[in-house]
């Protein structure tokens, strides 16, 4: 287009959303480019635009300056190109050449000002894939061996995987560590919500984002073989509760095969050896393939195992003496007893739940495993609890617990415990009420106070007796066994993960 051919041509773009925003800026600059010849750099605000200027008719760079947004701008017509009639548009640019004066063009008349500030959109919060709650840390592979364009394909792999997977502020919190010989953290979990040893334990902490209650997960992937001790650097992982994903690709490459410690390293890292801990792929090339299993795999919490502790993975009912002979003041002792224990543990809709009965000759439930899923809720209705008063049928209360409470999380991947905290003898039997529990899986800790029996104690118990029964002349006493009932829940737990 030459000086003779210039023209005020406007040029506006219809905002489609966040979706198609790429596709409009895609259009508008086809659009420009075969209006004005030569290469365009385009400003970053293109909403409704106003391009004028003269560019030669060789092309050739040019440069993009703002403009206050204007009015009623009539229709024209210029080299062959019908403008449209615009009544108002918010933001103009105008086009000049690289190094020249901008070329002539007369404005509207009815120009306004601007005023200098942008209007800030609130970033919507995404609550993510709430049916996929996992911390992640992507480990991704930045040795010398891997190269930058098989480095480019493996972060977007790693894109397309935190996609799909639904990152939120209630789902999937993601962050990202690239490792070499001296390992790097791009970003904490923390930072985004809509190396091996190193990560374990610096990575997943409070201050970087970790929630609690919610599987840590680290997927390491690996560009050939590693040359350092991955079976040491898994083991830590596994004290820190992470579950070690290995996403090997390819082949070492015959500089590493000098260097490989353990060709079995994958078995060896990884929190089981059952195949469900690793992954495969031959290249980098067409993984789009695998990005859906290996997210589901992200996304099985039943099988993350090393996460699975016994802070995180129990349902813990409580069976509460609310009889006439323990008293209203005794009966709050009883309640700061349960809640010590409660708090002790990750309560969270996928983690631990809690849940409390109390019993007299009838049965009250305060409160069920699906009631509450924070911590501060379960203390705070422990704390509210009022006193009942009457008889004490501690058989009736262990049936009534079995049937209403654990029944139905019959499914639950969680192990079950049962505190029962009596001060008396039952008027009924309990012997059969315990054995119907212990044969349904729940496992049975007796705390007797005052009169309660010792041989009803042991009734109730689980195996061996001596371990799961305890007993204290008074109330006050009840303080120190907490520490015995949190060790006693945690070492059940490990024995039935062996």
């Amino acid at each position: 287009m030459s000086s003779a051919q210039a023209a005020f041509m406007p040029l506006y773009l219809a905002y489609a959303g966040p979706l198609s925003t790429g596709k409009a800026i895609e259009a508008t600059w086809h659009y420009m480019s075969a209006w004005c010849p030569g290469k365009v750099w385009v400003a970053s605000q293109l909403f409704l635009s106003c391009c004028r200027g003269v560019i030669s008719i060789s092309g050739g760079p040019v440069r993009v300056y703002s403009l206050p947004g204007r009015e009623n701008y009539s229709s024209v017509e210029a080299n062959g190109i019908q403008s449209q009639m615009l009544s108002r548009w918010s933001a103009s640019f105008t086009v000049t050449s690289s190094g020249a004066q901008e070329a002539t063009g007369r404005a509207v008349s009815t120009a306004r000002p601007s005023t200098g500030k942008r209007l800030k959109k609130t970033p919507e919060k995404k609550t993510g894939n709430k049916d996929c709650k996992a911390d992640i840390a992507f480990l991704i592979d930045g040795s010398f061996n891997i190269g930058q364009r098989r480095f480019n394909l493996q972060k977007n792999f790693v894109g397309k995987v935190a996609l799909m997977l639904g990152i939120g502020t209630e789902g999937p919190h993601v962050g990202l560590v690239q490792a070499s010989e001296h390992p790097k953290i791009e970003f904490y979990l923390k930072n985004f919500t809509s190396a091996k040893d190193h990560t374990a334990q610096k990575f997943f902490t409070a201050d970087s984002g970790v929630r609690k209650g919610i599987p840590k997960v680290v997927v390491v992937f690996i560009d050939g073989w590693p040359s350092d001790d991955i079976e040491e650097a898994g083991i830590v992982a596994r004290e820190f509760g992470v579950n070690v994903f290995i996403v090997s690709v390819a082949k070492p490459i015959p500089e590493e095969l000098g260097m490989v410690q353990d060709v079995a390293f994958v078995d060896k890292a990884v929190c089981r050896n059952n195949g469900f801990f690793s992954y495969h792929m031959p290249n980098w090339f067409g993984t789009t393939k695998y990005v859906k299993p290996l997210v589901q795999k992200l996304c099985t919490h039943e099988q993350m195992m090393c996460s699975k502790t016994c802070y995180n993975s129990v349902n813990i009912a409580f069976l509460i003496d609310g009889s006439s002979s323990v008293g209203d003041s005794n009966f709050r002792l009883m309640l700061e007893f349960v809640s010590n224990i409660a708090k002790t543990f990750e309560i969270s809709d996928i983690g631990a739940k809690i849940a409390a009965v109390q019993f007299t000759y009838d049965q009250r439930t305060e409160f069920s495993f699906t009631d509450y899923n924070t911590k501060e809720n379960i203390l705070a209705v422990i704390r509210n609890i009022r006193y009942m008063s009457g008889g004490t049928a501690t058989g009736d209360a262990i049936s009534f617990t079995v049937r209403n409470v654990f029944g139905p999380v019959r499914d639950s991947p969680n192990k079950n415990f049962l505190v029962i905290v009596t001060d008396g003898q039952s008027y009924d039997d309990v012997r059969g009420p315990a054995a119907a529990a212990h044969d349904a899986g729940i496992t049975i800790f007796s705390v007797g106070v005052a009169w309660a029996p010792l041989d009803d104690l042991k009734d109730m118990a689980s195996k061996p007796k001596e371990s799961h029964a305890f007993f204290t002349r008074e109330f006050t006493g009840l303080e120190p066994i907490v520490s015995d009932i949190i060790r006693g829940i945690c070492r059940d737990f490990l024995e039935s993960q062996q």
